[in-house]
């Protein structure tokens, strides 16, 4: 099994998502355009969850209708799991769900969304013998529980210009890792007078000083990183996709432009201002409205 080194991130196909969203969630037809055309510019990996409102149903009518099923290796997730639950069950039955909606033979990777839930990652591996999944993992989201996907056999974990809280994962043998985040929900792209992190938005302003566009500066960055990965990128339109399929042609950073991003980036900035799951009390701290 060999992911796509660009993963297309959908989301967006099933709810309005990110800071940077202005165009809402994308029509059917526009998110058949958006897979048709990342399927011939060499995506072969998708990523999605049940909690990402209709977005499995899309994507299984679009396989259907594209007869591209078994053609995409498409990546799911395992919604919280209720503590009264038997969660050999739930999880079995959230998979079979899945496969439904999506209208696939078999998940291609089935991570734990919420990574409390990782304790549970053992009975997930062992849908794999029921022919359910083909890998197991975790979805990471905070620095304390770095470690709790030491036995996944792949990880989803944000990464960006400025979020390094998981580099360490991307050197660890043969695993596969899906890196979200790479624009920071869109706001390494924002116009830097909408960026309500002011250490974020200096950050940026120091990086545009190296002439390299930004969107262009930060796919090179991440494709520079070692092992096994892939980026995951959502789109809410087909000029978005085309461009992220234009850099993701170009070749990584050189090692000069990597050492002067990481004299800008390091040392890395706080949690605080990298995870989405803590803007909300960044603005209370911060006494930022909105």
């Amino acid at each position: 099994m060999k992911f796509s080194r660009l993963m297309l991130g959908t989301v967006q196909f099933g709810m309005d998502y990110g800071v940077a969203n202005t165009n809402g969630k994308p029509s059917y037809e526009t998110a058949k355009q958006i897979m048709a055309e990342a399927f011939d510019g060499g995506i072969n990996a998708l990523d999605t969850a049940p909690e990402y409102g209709d977005s499995e149903d899309v994507i299984g009518k679009v396989l259907k209708e594209l007869n591209l099923a078994g053609k995409f290796q498409v990546v799911t997730k395992i919604p919280r799991i209720p503590a009264e639950c038997d969660p050999e069950k739930f999880i079995e039955d959230s998979l079979k769900r899945s496969l439904k909606r999506l209208q696939i033979d078999v998940i291609s990777g089935a991570l734990i969304h919420v990574e409390e839930d990782g304790i549970y990652l053992d009975i997930l591996k062992s849908m794999k013998k029921k022919g359910l999944v083909l890998s197991a993992g975790i979805s990471l989201n905070t620095l304390a529980r770095k470690d709790d996907g030491k036995d996944a056999d792949c990880l989803q974990v944000p990464c960006s210009l400025l979020d390094h809280r998981f580099d360490h994962c991307f050197a660890q043998g043969e695993r596969h890792c899906f890196i979200r985040g790479a624009y920071l929900q869109g706001m390494l792209l924002m116009d830097e007078n909408k960026i309500f992190i002011r250490e974020v938005a200096e950050k940026r302003r120091q990086l545009g000083s190296l002439g390299v566009p930004m969107a262009e500066l930060a796919l090179r960055y991440l494709f520079a990183k070692p092992g096994n990965k892939s980026i995951l990128t959502g789109v809410e339109t087909v000029d978005q996709l085309r461009e992220n399929l234009r850099i993701a042609q170009m070749s990584p950073l050189p090692d000069d432009m990597l050492e002067q991003i990481e004299a800008i980036v390091l040392p890395p900035l706080p949690e605080i201002c990298v995870s989405p799951f803590m803007w909300n009390r960044y603005k209370e701290l911060n006494h930022i409205k909105g």
